[in-house]
This record gives structure tokens, C-alpha cells and sequence, in this order.
């Protein structure tokens, strides 16, 4: 079933973001940002952990997450340990409500007012996850010096 390859996946990218914010040199870098460069790492963490709590903790895991999107993005100089707490706090929602979904659950239109399938925003949902990861990765290579 997909559910599996979705763990899987949003595990290995989880881990992998946990590990990007791990690499900074300086925990500073972390919330640099620079001319074209808006979004921090930091920040860019924020808003994948706000995400994914929100989209699928609260919305299929009934988890009572309450998300403040702005403060993704205005937040400044958490700790290096909070964000990866949030990161791994954030893994054990999204695994364990992709435990509960059955095959059914997966083809229910997903709440959202759009018309596309659980399974459907879930895929869209790990690549908007890929998406910044990657900015991550490229903010820390550019700007993690001191």
C-alpha cells in the first residue's frame, strides 16, 4: 500500500532535515538570510513542522494542533535543540497518523476544498516537504560561514 512508501519516505526526509539543521557550523547561520535569500532556515523549518502538524496531525490525526502560520516565518533564533525537537516531534504525528488511515481513508477527498484524494494531497504535501528541504540544504551551503 502507499502508506508504507509515504512513511517511508517522509521518514527518510524528516531524518534528513533533522540532519540539515544539525550540519550548521554556526547556529547562527541557521537564521541568516541575505539579498534574494528571504526565508531562513530556520524559518523554512518552522514552516515544514506548521505544515505538516497542521495538515496532517490536526486535519487527519485529530491531534488539536493549532497552527499560527506567521509566526512560521516571523519567529527568529530558536534554539538548534527546539527546532530538531519540533522536527522529531513532528515525524512521530506524521507516522503515526499514517498508522491509523486505512485504503479508504486514503481515497476520501481530503478536507480542503479542493477536490483530490487524501492520498493525493499527501504526495503533494511530501513534495512541498522536498521542495524546501532543499532550500535548506542550499541556504546552509551558501551562508553557514562566519
Amino acid at each position: 500500500m502507499i502508506t508504507e512508501s509515504l512513511q517511508l519516505l517522509y521518514t527518510r526526509d524528516l531524518n534528513k532535515l533533522k540532519q540539515e539543521i544539525e550540519s550548521y557550523q554556526s547556529e547562527n547561520s541557521i537564521w541568516k538570510t541575505d539579498k534574494n535569500i528571504s526565508n531562513s532556515a530556520g524559518n523554512l523549518c518552522l514552516h515544514l513542522v506548521g505544515n505538516l502538524n497542521h495538515f496532517v496531525g490536526a486535519q487527519l490525526g485529530n491531534s488539536g494542533y493549532i497552527r499560527n502560520r506567521d509566526l512560521e516565518f516571523s519567529l527568529k533564533d530558536v534554539p538548534r535543540a527546539e527546532l530538531i525537537e519540533k522536527v522529531e516531534e513532528t515525524l512521530t504525528v506524521v507516522i503515526s497518523t499514517l498508522d491509523k488511515l486505512s485504503a479508504e481513508d486514503m481515497e476520501k477527498e481530503y478536507p480542503l476544498g479542493y477536490k483530490m484524494t487524501t492520498e493525493h494531497f499527501l504526495i503533494h504535501l511530501f513534495g512541498h516537504l522536498s521542495y524546501h528541504l532543499g532550500q535548506i540544504n542550499y541556504h546552509r551551503r551558501l551562508l553557514d560561514v562566519e
